[in-house]
């Protein structure tokens, strides 16, 4: 078989098609992009010895999939989707190494080898506090103060809730506390709101205390002091005797973690964050070692809730940021790779395994809250603003006691998984029905690793849903089907207009596992004309979110004052910040092409309650730049509460600076440019046709079926039809059409009726 030279635009690598099951020899320091002619491309492999080049890894764990990207700056991509492994997710982690080896025919020591550093998206900390299985904390806080977590700030039974459970009050309730009382210790101590202190440390009774918490078998200690953001001096002097009496335990201080005003949610943050500290540091550490062990030689990088990564080393000790990881890759994903499509508004949205995610892009960056509510309870950190349900691809369909049809927010997660799974599961989910209703192959799932069995989920669906509804299998599938495609598209609906924001300012990006398959149908619910589904192999979009972050870091520091500003003073606050910052970032262990600071500052109408974020500019502050940070927050209050609703005449009041350190990798791994085809028509793609059923009112149709693989630039294809991708499924719908973009995006055009 001769080798046929293949040139793209943009890249300096030299390019070849093989034939099927032929692979080109490659010299020591060869490196080429090889495609497999009978199912364009097989994986953009990186082959033979990479001497001196650069890769990133990144590797995202959902509760039923562990999704791997590798990107190297030579423009090569590859990808892997394995089953996640509870409760030993590193295992998992290993298997998706191991899997992007075997695609590129290396072992997993000759793949880390070439990876400059990983960046790592973990359910670690967020499951432990969903599910309760956190480390055993103990908490010292100022006499008289120790019902402070208990009492909540009088929001514990609405915080989190919607509209409807808040009227519902007689339905309301707190969440269990945080910890037991017996395990709050009160300090006499006092430090007054400018930092004097006005009642000296007892550290002889506090010593007592520390010893009768360790003896309770305490593996972690809080520490949250009145005022300690102003004056810390009585939490580090806490921290040395709790190091002398137990050198293991892990501490956090408030006034490290939190150092902001309002006593409540520092004081859940600093305790939240002890209890995952530990567990964090159990996950992350053995793994590490592991990865060293395998010769990784780069970095391992956590990526947290703020849409920056953070090192394994200094994760544990702010593990609490780490919560939304796995939520925020694909909203970073999206916004970078809208900037290279042209897209400032976006609404991202992920159907995993086990959750709907939606996020938004506006104005070209993710939005950002500065706090958040986990279990009801506020936690102060800041965060990508992303919203979820159980509503995945494991989401299991159940009759609720009125009888009536529910799916979700139990899901079947990756044991025993989808009855179709085979693992013994006998619950109908969103999967099953997707395969009795033909959208899925049972013989390509999952690159064709895993074989889906039709008749289990037959037989699931008519057990649980069918029979006790009159309906059959196939009528029970399509009443599953539609519930999935409702609340999604209400989901999203709550997100995007519930933010004030029209959706029709925003393109729609779908990815995950099940995005590409529902996106027409919640994506039209919405008035959505073009919604794109990235990179085609849209399952692994999140972990190349995660290989495209920064190393970000955040800092913040209440110094509440009043209008007009003091500039020097809020510049010297930035400048301790950031001086902070710029020593965190140049320990984590990566090289950096530069370091940035980004400033802001929590600011609000005089006696109200919550403020709103306000970037800074950079560089020496004036009294002029003051006044421009005031008509920036009266012009952000208006966009988000309606023009009129802002009351200068009140005054303003500066709360907390807060800044984010960034550290410019590198590179920033690059999708191919994809080869332009001769012609629009995608017949040479068909593999056939099978009978669909995607809309209640026309039942089934005869569906046509394109391989992905053989799709280029160029082609359109006209719905019904359906993309196989070998991770992900792609419905077009009748009335519809589809096309590739340069980078091989997909991108769905609804009620497109062509002649």
């Amino acid at each position: 078989m001769a080798w046929l030279p293949l040139e793209l635009p943009g890249n300096a690598a030299s390019f070849e098609m093989n034939a099927p099951g032929q692979v080109p020899p490659l010299g020591r320091q060869t490196k080429r992009l090889v495609f497999d002619s009978s199912s364009w491309p097989i994986g953009l492999a990186m082959l033979g010895a990479r001497d001196n080049m650069s890769a990133i890894l990144g590797i995202d764990i959902g509760g039923t999939f562990t999704d791997a990207f590798l990107g190297d700056d030579q423009g090569n991509i590859t990808t892997a989707k394995v089953p996640s492994t509870p409760p030993d997710f590193a295992e998992g982690f290993l298997n998706a190494v191991d899997e992007i080896g075997r695609k590129l025919g290396r072992s997993r020591e000759a793949t880390l080898s070439d990876v400059d550093y990983i960046c790592h998206g973990t359910t670690a900390a967020l499951n432990a506090l969903v599910t309760g299985n956190v480390s055993r904390v103990g908490l010292l806080t100022t006499k008289g103060h120790r019902d402070s977590i208990y009492i909540m700030n009088v929001e514990g039974r609405y915080a989190g809730l919607g509209p409807e459970e808040i009227q519902n009050v007689a339905a309301t309730r707190k969440p269990p506390p945080l910890l037991p009382k017996r395990m709050v210790k009160e300090i006499t101590e006092r430090v007054d709101y400018q930092g004097n202190v006005v009642v000296r440390l007892d550290e002889d009774k506090a010593r007592v205390a520390i010893r009768e918490l360790l003896e309770d078998g305490v593996a972690a200690i809080a520490v949250s002091l009145l005022w300690s953001f102003v004056n810390p001096e009585h939490e580090i002097r806490l921290r040395k005797i709790i190091e002398e009496e137990s050198p293991g335990t892990y501490i956090c201080l408030s006034s490290d973690l939190s150092p902001k005003i309002r006593e409540y949610e520092r004081t859940v943050t600093t305790v939240m964050n002890a209890q995952v500290g530990p567990t964090l540091r159990d996950y992350l550490a053995p793994l590490t070692e592991e990865l060293e062990l395998r010769g990784l030689n780069g970095a391992l990088l956590v990526m947290q809730g703020s849409g920056g990564t953070v090192s394994a080393q200094d994760a544990p000790a702010q593990a609490i940021t780490t919560i939304g990881s796995v939520l925020t890759g694909g909203v970073v994903g999206a916004r970078n790779l809208g900037r290279k499509l042209g897209h400032r508004n976006i609404i991202t949205s992920d159907i995993g395994g086990t959750t709907f995610l939606v996020g938004l892009v506006v104005d070209g960056e993710p939005v950002y809250s500065s706090s958040t509510t986990l279990n009801q309870f506020t936690v102060s950190t800041p965060m990508v603003n992303v919203t979820s349900i159980g509503s995945g691809g494991g989401a299991i369909a159940w009759l609720d006691a009125g009888g009536n049809l529910r799916v979700g927010p139990r899901s079947a997660g990756a044991r025993p998984g989808p009855a179709c799974f085979g693992q013994d599961g006998v619950e109908p989910t969103v999967t099953d029905a997707n395969l009795v209703l033909g959208i899925l192959d049972p013989k390509t799932f999952a690159e064709g690793t895993k074989r889906l069995d039709v008749d289990r989920a037959r037989k699931a669906l008519e057990t649980r849903i069918g029979e006790p509804l009159g309906l059959d299998a196939e009528q029970a599938a399509a009443a599953v089907f539609e519930i999935q495609n409702a609340q999604t598209a209400d989901l999203l609906r709550r997100v995007v207009v519930g933010q004030g924001y029209d959706p029709r300012d925003f393109v729609l990006y779908a990815f995950g596992g099940g995005g590409p398959a529902h996106c027409f149908a919640y994506g039209a619910d919405l008035g959505i004309k073009e919604i794109y589904i990235p990179l085609g192999d849209a399952n692994a979009f999140s972990a190349y979110g995660l290989t495209t972050s920064d190393v970000v870091l955040s800092a913040e520091l209440s110094n509440p004052a009043t209008y007009p500003f003091d500039a020097a003073r809020v510049e010297r606050q930035f400048a301790e910040l950031e001086a902070g910052l710029t020593a965190r970032l140049e320990a984590q262990g990566v090289s950096f092409t530069s370091i940035g600071m980004r400033r802001q500052l929590d600011i609000r109408y005089t006696a109200q309650m919550f403020e709103v974020p306000t970037p800074v500019g950079s560089g020496p502050l004036t009294d002029a730049d003051m006044d421009t940070v005031i008509s920036d927050f009266e012009h952000t209050y208006e966009q988000m509460f309606g023009r009129g609703t802002g009351h200068a005449d009140a005054g303003f009041q500066l709360i907390n600076h807060r800044v984010f350190g960034i550290g410019s990798t590198a590179f920033t791994p690059e999708l191919p440019i994809a080869p332009k085809a001769e012609s629009e028509d995608a017949r040479s793609a068909l593999s056939g046709t099978r009978r669909v059923f995607l809309d209640s009112r026309r039942g089934w149709e005869a569906t046509a079926i394109y391989d992905y693989a053989r799709l280029t630039h160029g082609h359109r294809l006209q719905g019904p039809a359906i993309v196989e991708a070998g991770t992900t499924t792609v419905v077009v719908p009748r009335d519809a059409s589809a096309q590739v973009d340069s980078l091989r995006n997909i991108i769905l055009h609804l009620d497109d009726r062509r002649p």
